[in-house]
């Protein structure tokens, strides 16, 4: 089987998720009032977080029965190991809390509109970008939750890369590509691929782009590699070739930060804050935050040395109990 009945059910709910979330962000937008829509937005936007946040601790959540069932138990995983699913909701992938990030839609269509695009077409641009993020948000938070979860069994090793139907070109070159367990995920905006776990006794067989390939209809074909791009497929010609995989293809780490860090959860009560050492509160910020920065999931597996040093990071940042 090539990827597991499961792996695929797994990264379909997470789509469901994402779409339900999607529609939400949707119709708030759509009530934005045209000669406001700046504070429009902003009066609208909590319920939007809500669902987007809600979302991300849906998929979250859905990792540790996954991984049970698709695994079983591991008897050399620590019992306190357990993945903090709320840890991850509230947050993008690269640690913009979903309050400040889901206002860039609107200041992107305000932009727009004074260089001259008429409020109507800024705001229908203002739209894909939302839905854009919101996707993304949702995806990045199970995927997050998957691999933090997958570091802490010891049994698995790797992790394959399970693309479904619908999938862009460049994902598609990447189907079944193995990775280590802690290395981090390449996607692109709204990319929607997720991953499946290797141990010794669980091997799925790797999806082969090639078969991917030819099992479209030759009109998915031109959508996907555009005409010229599926001519040359048939012709025989080398995937690779004709697919640049990298093009727009990035881990949530590699956004231009040097360093990976957010503040949601570092508040007293927060996941993260009720392990830290010490407290400030801002000019302009109600609440006191930790004194220390909270990496993100994949900062700390491009930081940590080896996996034991994963999960002792993964454990002081709050994504594990």
């Amino acid at each position: 089987m090539s990827p597991s009945p499961m792996a695929a059910a797994h990264v379909l709910a997470r789509l469901r998720l994402a779409a339900a979330a999607s529609r939400a962000a949707r119709a708030a937008w759509r009530g934005i009032d045209r000669d406001a829509p700046g504070l429009s937005w902003v009066a609208a936007l909590n319920p939007v977080v809500a669902a987007v946040a809600g979302a991300q601790l849906a998929a979250a959540r859905g990792t540790e029965p996954w991984l049970l069932a698709l695994l079983g138990e591991d008897p050399d995983r620590p019992e306190s190991d357990q993945l903090v699913p709320e840890s991850l909701a509230g947050v993008t992938g690269d640690g913009v809390p979903l309050a400040q990030a889901l206002q860039i839609p609107v200041f992107t269509a305000l932009r727009l509109v004074t260089q001259g695009v008429p409020i109507v077409q800024a705001l229908a641009r203002g739209q894909l970008l939302l839905d854009l993020m919101v996707r993304t948000a949702v995806a990045d938070a199970g995927r997050a939750a998957d691999q933090v979860g997958m570091t802490t069994r010891p049994a698995v090793t790797s992790y394959i890369r399970v693309v479904e139907s619908g999938a862009c070109s460049r994902c598609i070159v990447l189907a079944g590509r193995e990775y280590g367990v802690s290395s981090g995920f390449l996607r692109h905006p709204r990319c929607h691929c997720g991953m499946e776990p290797v141990t010794r006794a669980h091997r799925p067989t790797a999806q082969d782009p090639r078969k991917v390939v030819d099992a479209m209809s030759a009109k998915e074909k031109r959508r996907v590699f555009g005409q010229a791009g599926a001519k040359a497929i048939a012709d025989g010609a080398d995937l690779g070739q004709v697919v640049n995989a990298r093009r727009g293809m990035a881990t949530a780490t590699a956004f231009g930060r040097r360093l990976q860090t957010t503040t949601e959860g570092t508040t007293r009560r927060g996941v993260a804050g009720r392990r830290a050492q010490g407290f400030q509160r801002l000019p302009g910020q109600r609440y006191e935050r930790s004194r220390s920065l909270r990496l993100m999931p994949e900062e700390i597996f491009r930081q940590a040395d080896d996996r034991a040093h994963a999960t002792r990071l993964l454990r002081l940042h709050g994504y594990l109990y």
